[in-house]
């Protein structure tokens, strides 16, 4: 498996001048760097160690001012070869690089002593007992420490055999299906364009196929890959990888973007994520302080919002909210740095527990659900994440970054949760659930708006799909209710006759005065047929207005007894069904009908023949075709 290790420690501890004698490959690539002799920038390698074993290595400075640069490279790597120069021992650079190691949640490394050939075996035994003391409450306690030059070559075929051992055992965690690569570097190659590097965390990446640079989405494809200096159809997950894009300048990339599959991370300007102050900061962290903060390649100003607290004292952990000006894409578990403005130092860091967050209310009852999540077993996390997203709930793809679930477990655990009804499958096609306890509490919702709907409008059939949307489900997803109305309609809690929802104990209540009125207009329209009377002439006999009689035209509507083609014209649906059947009979003698001829044919006026050509064609039942009509052949 590919595995890519990382240096750290302090400037001018010999870090790039071990990988020149590992590897023949000079990391200080830049002028400045050959000028100032110091590390500025990542550097890049790789080494050859036998058997199919080729580790990427990324070099990083030591210098304090770049220690962005240092974290940079470090959020990629798998294993840190920590490098003290024998001649002086433990720096500050050691201590804060060994501390941004420790947040980056990396857990094994070695630790070299370089320049061992500058010091006598006195004092590099009195320089290893030192630097075994500094590593004592570190993941790097137990860790081999070798001794080695890179002027004379002393210790390094030593060294090199531990690397092939360790990489023989060593079998890191990682995604297989979420390809992401946080960009590092960006630059133009002369006949290929623009061309961006980074370590390649989870996933693969394929020649040919489309991508997205996120957060900006800007869509790309893949024109080639690199990946140790040569060309691949397919760069797995743990390689260093140089991606040629197609169709992108260098000016839309910067450094901390993300190339992945298209649909597959949601920018966020909000995440919460579980964090501890070292024990070293010079200061405790507080409420709403301006931080610099750390994510894969990406640097970025943030604020930092405590949920139950203040400040957060050297040493204790907190779940908090990170929140950004500019949105940034993440996945559950990711590893995040804090540094402080002033002194410019590394304070804190932690992991995201949800890359999608949204206003919590500080010291709610949330808090407590978000601290749940902190180390949760997957099913848990699952019904956690979608029990803090409401009823928007969330879609496979959501729930893959929210969790770090791979696609296959994910799937199968859905399939569990589902069967037990602690989630719901709202939405086949776009892969959409809802939490369980909340699809209930909307089923539920929706019987006692039926049940109060009927109390208060006794009159009507019941409740159009369209208002259902509009009044108790607004907000949400047409295909969650849609869903809900299918469940209680096979459990026949509900009745759905065409386009009205009812209960299926509701019968309409109406007045004598009114059910008087019902049998009067309906009367008025069947004998009518299709030259109605007008609305006014069947209402001033019996002394009403239309808003007074409109609640029983609405329900004659309901009931699907008369049909409404204009704003005062109605007909009996009897009367339209038998206009249907004659103009079939006409049709199928004829390929159009013009205005004249439908006169002809039904012995209309133009007050009617109009008004029902219109609403035929609105029906679909008929197709306008320059001043004739055609038959459509649904109907």
């Amino acid at each position: 498996m590919p595995v890519v290790m990382g240096t750290a420690g302090h400037i001018d501890h010999g870090k790039t001048s071990l990988i020149k004698a590992l590897t023949g490959t000079d990391c200080d690539r830049l002028a400045e760097e050959k000028k100032r002799g110091i590390t500025i920038e990542l550097g890049f390698a790789s080494l050859d160690l036998g058997n199919n074993r080729q580790l990427s290595i990324i070099d990083v400075p030591g210098h304090e001012k770049f220690v962005k640069n240092m974290v940079a490279g470090a959020a990629g790597i798998d294993f840190v070869l920590l490098v003290i120069a024998a001649d002086e021992g433990v720096m500050p650079q050691t201590r804060e690089h060994l501390e941004i190691c420790t947040l980056l949640g990396i857990e094994r490394g070695f630790v070299v002593l370089t320049k061992v050939d500058m010091v006598d075996e006195e004092w590099l035994e009195l320089v290893k007992e030192d630097v075994r003391e500094f590593l004592a409450p570190s993941f790097l306690a137990e860790a081999p420490i070798y001794g080695v030059s890179s002027h004379t070559g002393q210790g390094l075929d030593g060294l090199k055999t531990e690397l092939a051992t360790f990489m023989d055992d060593f079998s890191p965690k990682r995604r297989t299906d979420l390809a992401r690569l946080p960009v590092d570097r960006i630059f133009t190659m002369k006949g290929h364009g623009t061309v961006v590097t980074g370590t390649l965390i989870s996933g693969q990446l394929s020649v040919g196929e489309d991508v997205v640079l996120y957060p900006s989405m800007t869509e790309t494809k893949v024109r080639s890959l690199q990946s140790h200096g040569a060309s691949v159809e397919v760069a797995p997950a743990g390689r260093r990888t140089a991606v040629n894009l197609h169709g992108v300048e260098v000016d839309d990339i910067e450094r901390g973007q993300v190339v992945g599959k298209p649909g597959t991370l949601f920018p966020s300007t909000v995440w919460d994520v579980e964090i501890t102050c070292l024990p070293s900061s010079p200061r405790t962290l507080k409420h709403r302080k301006e931080i610099h903060f750390h994510h894969g390649s990406k640097e970025t100003m943030a604020k930092v919002y405590f949920l139950d607290r203040e400040k957060l004292a050297k040493g204790e952990r907190a779940v908090c909210q990170i929140r950004f000006d500019k949105p940034m894409t993440g996945v559950y578990g990711d590893r995040v740095v804090i540094r402080s403005f002033s002194p410019l130092r590394t304070i804190a860091g932690g992991s995201i527990i949800n890359p999608q967050g949204s206003m919590v209310k500080r010291f709610s009852d949330d808090v407590k659900v978000l601290e749940s999540l902190i180390d949760a077993e997957p099913e848990v996390l699952i019904l956690t994440q979608l029990e803090l997203a409401g009823n928007a709930g969330l879609n496979f793809q959501e729930l893959s970054i929210m969790t770090d679930v791979a696609s296959k477990p994910l799937e199968k655990m859905l399939q569990s949760l589902g069967g037990k009804q602690k989630v719901f499958l709202y939405d086949k096609e776009g892969r959409n659930f809802i939490f369980g306890g909340h699809y209930d509490a909307l089923v539920d919702g929706f019987i006692n708006y039926l049940k109060v709907f009927h109390k208060t409008e006794p009159m009507k059939a019941g409740v159009t799909k369209s208002e259902i949307s509009s009044a108790w489900g607004k907000g949400l997803s047409v295909k969650l209710i849609h869903s809900i109305v299918e469940r209680l309609t096979k459990k026949n809690e509900i009745v759905v006759a065409q386009e009205i929802i009812h209960l299926p104990d509701h019968k309409v209540s109406m007045a004598s005065d009114q059910q008087k009125l019902r049998g009067i207009l309906l009367d008025a329209y069947e004998k009518g047929g299709l030259t109605p009377p007008n609305v006014k002439d069947i209402l001033k006999p019996l002394d009403l207005n239309f808003k007074e009689a409109a609640s029983v035209f609405k329900l004659l509507q309901d009931e699907g007894l008369i049909v409404r083609v204009n704003d005062s014209l109605y007909f009996a649906t009897s009367a339209i069904e038998k206009l249907k059947v004659i103009l079939q009979g006409y049709f199928a003698d004829n390929p159009e009908l013009g205005p004249p001829d439908f006169k002809v044919l039904t012995n209309l006026s133009r007050k009617f023949a109009i008004p029902l050509l219109e609403f035929m064609d609105k029906e679909k039942f008929t197709m306008r075709v320059g001043d004739k009509r055609r038959l459509r052949k649904q109907a």
